[in-house]
């Protein structure tokens, strides 16, 4: 039996596990963290990616657990709307819409889909030979047929496979993101922008919301109180943004700068090790596709595992590169804070939802249309 160490047990490293395991292989999942921590924030799973889950086997139950989202649209920081969609149309496109569901459900779907034994906690690993296959860990050497880099944005094996890649970059802003009581608010769902401001709001459940924020801001600021740093930048905003962020406790306030990997691999695999995730492509969250892409990742790398790694680099890589750009130039646009600047992008994009309705779906077709590679695909 062929054998994985993946590194990193995230979205991106437990999706590995469970995909090789299904094509059966012996899995070892390596997670530094001595438990893992459900991260207070929700998650957008959209259609190309819910594929991906079917095809782990784990599809239903994320729709299960999941909340479909209703009417999508973009507005302006006073309300008024600049462009909408309705899942209807996503599901009649792409024969599923956007499901939202906490992150942590999300990890735990997959851990138990990974089966006992298979994730190991409080395992450090402390260095990685691409041509053996040796994954290094304070408890000794792990030999394998595959290793799987699944240790995010800043990942060490990236460093040892390309020790001459720039690494990530910031993008220019930070990033808010948290769990708010509802409180009896009506919540459409909806992202804002404003000058150089983004606000977005999702219901997760009757009594509980996701937002999530973002704002020009020099790198590794730091704020007291983060509640507060977000009423001061958003209090103005139209409701129920306001309301929200009073209902906020503070201490469920995630922040983090953004940094994305601006120039592109030259591969995704060297030796006997692969990369997914953000360790291969990390991306702005401006598309929503950051897990997304991870579990394609997963899906297409266990389907070509057998063969020639560099299938998976082909399938993967440019696609990868390009909604990272992608993603990063619609960040850019929400970065624009010239007042000329932002009223004739906001004309634009409202102009451009009137002469088509769906032109912002339509032009998310070459992603969401995603399919995973000719194999058996559990039944929904």
């Amino acid at each position: 039996m062929s054998k994985a160490v993946v590194i990193g047990g995230g979205i991106g490293g437990l999706a590995s596990g469970v995909a090789l395991r299904r094509k059966g292989w012996e899995v070892s999942v390596l997670e530094r963290a001595a438990a893992v921590e459900p991260v207070g924030s929700g998650l957008a799973v959209a259609a190309n990616a819910l594929k991906a889950l079917d095809t782990l086997g784990v599809g239903d139950r994320v729709r299960e657990l999941s909340v479909v989202e209703g009417p999508l649209g973009l507005r302006r920081a006073d309300g008024r709307w600049l462009t909408r969609t309705t899942d209807d149309n996503a599901d009649a496109r792409y024969g599923d819409s956007v499901v939202v569901l906490l992150r942590a459900t999300l990890m735990d779907v997959l851990a138990d889909a990974l089966g006992p034994g298979v994730l190991r906690l409080d395992t450090t690993v402390t260095g990685v030979d691409a041509e053996r296959g040796i994954v290094r860990t304070a408890a000794g050497e792990i030999e394998a047929d595959l290793v799987v880099g699944a240790d995010g944005i800043h990942s060490a094996t990236r460093r040892t496979l390309f020790p001459g890649h720039p690494g990530p970059a910031y993008a220019g802003v930070t990033a808010w993101r948290g769990l708010v009581p509802r409180n009896g608010l009506t919540i459409p769902r909806s992202e804002s922008w404003g000058s150089g401001q983004v606000f977005g709001i999702h219901q997760l459940t009757d009594d509980l919301v996701y937002v999530y924020a973002t704002d020009l801001s020099p790198a590794g600021a730091v704020h007291e109180d983060e509640r507060e740093e977000l009423l001061r930048r958003f209090g103005g905003w139209h409701e129920p943004i306001p309301a929200l962020l009073r209902a906020a406790d503070p201490a469920r306030i995630i922040r983090n700068d953004v940094h994305y990997l601006k120039t592109p691999l030259p591969a995704f695999h060297s030796g006997r090790v692969a990369l997914v995730g953000d360790a291969a492509h990390a991306m702005t969250p401006n598309l929503g596709q950051g897990a997304c892409q991870a579990l394609e990742d997963a899906v297409v790398l266990a389907h070509v595992a057998d063969g020639d790694f560099a299938a998976y680099t082909a399938a993967r890589l440019e696609r990868t590169s390009g909604i990272v750009r992608r993603s990063m130039t619609l960040c850019r646009m929400t970065m624009l804070r010239n007042p000329l600047a932002v009223r004739l992008r906001n004309l634009g994009m409202t102009v451009a939802n009137r002469l088509s309705p769906d032109l912002m779906l339509r032009s998310m077709d070459d992603v969401l249309s995603w399919r995973p590679p000719a194999e058996a695909v559990t039944d929904r």
